[in-house]
């Protein structure tokens, strides 16, 4: 009996040291580019008219850590990401200027599937993700129709989104691996929700707040009730983050 305990213990501890010896961790930061598409992207134009959001471009600052065991690898995210974009209400007015700047802090996390190459410092994966996603920011509108000139808030709101992607892993540098990723965004696949502030309802209500929902009071003839239809916030991102292994 005490043999049998003794073997036990020792394939145990075989079997515990195997697969600590197969995990890999990995913890790093970096930063990236933001490209808008579909109703996240558009004109000024089209933001004025409650059709698309009008961002043009962004960047974002990310915290990333990766987990791997035996090949199947999971990471996290905290990524930090501004994006913008300002023209004309009216291309026929000059004067009439709109500046918009959403702000999204988005914690991700998902699994990753790696493919090494055998004698090469190149490797490649394809990932997938769940995110939890922040919105805030700022608005400016100066000598616009129907809109009181200065500068207004975003009120916050939280959107659940995914995405997925896959990227590129360097380790031409000793002890640093790079990470070139290119990964898709939806930042509003649930949640989505028109807000208006105001209890005396004005033009300004469908720019402060997300509203990424139809304002169910919404009228074609209505110059305050604007936005027609639900939005979704997509972007494509490219990234780039220093790994250190620990």
């Amino acid at each position: 009996m005490k043999n049998i305990a003794l073997l036990s213990s020792a394939l145990i501890l075989f079997i515990s040291s195997a697969v600590y010896s197969q995990i890999t961790l990995q913890v790093g930061a970096g930063g990236g580019y933001l490209a808008p598409t579909g109703d996240y992207a558009g004109s000024t134009v089209d933001f004025y008219n409650g059709t698309k959001y009008g961002m043009s471009s962004g960047y974002n600052f990310n915290g990333k850590v990766r987990v791997g065991l035996l090949g199947f690898d999971l990471f996290g995210m905290i990524e930090y990401s501004s994006i913008s974009g300002d023209g004309q209400s009216d291309p026929d007015n000059k004067n009439s200027q709109i500046e918009s700047t959403q702000n999204v802090f988005s914690i991700k996390a998902g699994p990753e599937f790696n493919i090494e190459f055998p004698l090469s410092p190149i490797g490649i994966y394809f990932d997938g993700f769940l995110s939890v996603n922040t919105f805030s920011g700022t608005v400016s509108f100066q000598g616009v129709s129907g809109v009181a000139s200065g500068d207004y808030d975003l009120g916050t709101t939280t959107r659940v989104g995914a995405g997925g992607g896959g990227g590129v892993l360097l380790d031409f540098i000793p002890v640093v691996t790079l990470d070139l990723g290119v990964h898709y965004n939806w930042y509003n696949l649930t949640g989505k929700q028109y807000n208006s502030i105001n209890t005396n309802l004005q033009r300004i209500d469908a720019y402060t707040s997300l509203n990424d929902d139809a304002d169910p009071l919404y009228s074609e003839s209505s110059s305050v009730h604007i936005v027609g239809e639900s939005r979704s916030i997509n972007a494509w991102e490219f990234t780039l983050t220093a790994m250190i292994g620990i």
